[in-house]
């Protein structure tokens, strides 16, 4: 049923990533407004950069593509590094921050049509 859903309202759009907007560190594509069921911050993080803790209520999943990553996923924190992927549960407090020395670049893809975070500190 869900998938007949998203038939009948998914519209197909072709897009190039610079037309999406951009903010702090990521592109933004928000699915509610493509006509697709998730979300995804397309992140190009230089050294240090990252989000707060945080959580949202629904998974993400982040695929690491370039650069290394310490993510911290409830009490485990770990570098990860380009062909990475770290599935982050529903609820659970999570950030990442670039520990590299070039650019961090990853896809966090949120199973929701539009993003829905609650910030549990400071940004950096």
């Amino acid at each position: 049923m869900l998938i007949e859903a998203f038939q009948l309202h998914c519209v197909m759009s072709f897009l190039h990533l610079e037309q999406l907007p951009f903010v702090g560190m990521s592109y933004e594509f928000v699915g509610e407004k493509q006509g697709a069921p998730f979300s995804a911050y397309i992140v190009n993080a230089k050294p240090g950069q990252g989000p707060p803790l945080h959580t949202h209520p629904y998974v993400e999943v982040a695929f690491t593509l370039e650069g290394t990553a310490t993510i911290t996923v409830g009490d485990d924190t770990r570098e990860v590094k380009a062909g990475g992927i770290v599935v982050i549960p529903a609820n659970t407090p999570h950030r990442f921050v670039n520990s590299g020395d070039t650019a961090l670049r990853q896809i966090d893809i949120h199973a929701s049509p539009q993003f829905i975070q609650t910030n549990l500190q400071a940004g950096y």
